[in-house]
């Protein structure tokens, strides 16, 4: 009987100390057994659009869209994430030589590189930016 107690006892206090283990940030424990927050990194400064896109072009067109006339937007903070993003639009070539006319790509920018790009829809800001030639 004696060991039971003994092991019951045992088995409390391991769970006990456990458990301050996992003690969050606001916690009421003492400050070592915090968990520490996550610290939020600063946001990356607005990246000169015009030169990404001109070193990374071929990330935003085919080369064989022959991309003509090309245009930049300001950029605006990424509302989801660290990065930036920018709209850009050419004159584009379809694969058959026809003429496609100006075509508009957001391009998602972080740590001055080309992440990701789609093309623009209707209820994309691009319609109402400021462009400027490349």
């Amino acid at each position: 009987m004696l060991r039971i107690v003994a092991r019951v006892a045992m088995l409390a206090g391991t769970l006990a100390l456990g458990a301050c283990g996992f003690a969050d940030s606001r916690a009421p424990v003492p400050e070592f057994m915090r968990l520490k927050e996550a610290e939020q990194q600063p946001p990356e400064p607005p990246p000169d659009v015009k030169r990404v896109v001109r070193e990374q072009i071929d990330v935003v067109f085919l080369s064989t869209s022959y991309p003509r006339e090309v245009q930049v937007a300001v950029p605006h903070h990424e509302v989801r994430g660290p990065g930036w993003t920018a709209c850009v639009r050419a004159q584009l070539t379809s694969a058959t030589g026809s003429a496609l006319g100006v075509q508009t790509y957001i391009v998602t920018i972080k740590g001055g590189k080309i992440v990701d790009r789609r093309r623009a829809e209707a209820d994309d800001i691009c319609g109402s930016e400021a462009y400027e030639p490349i």
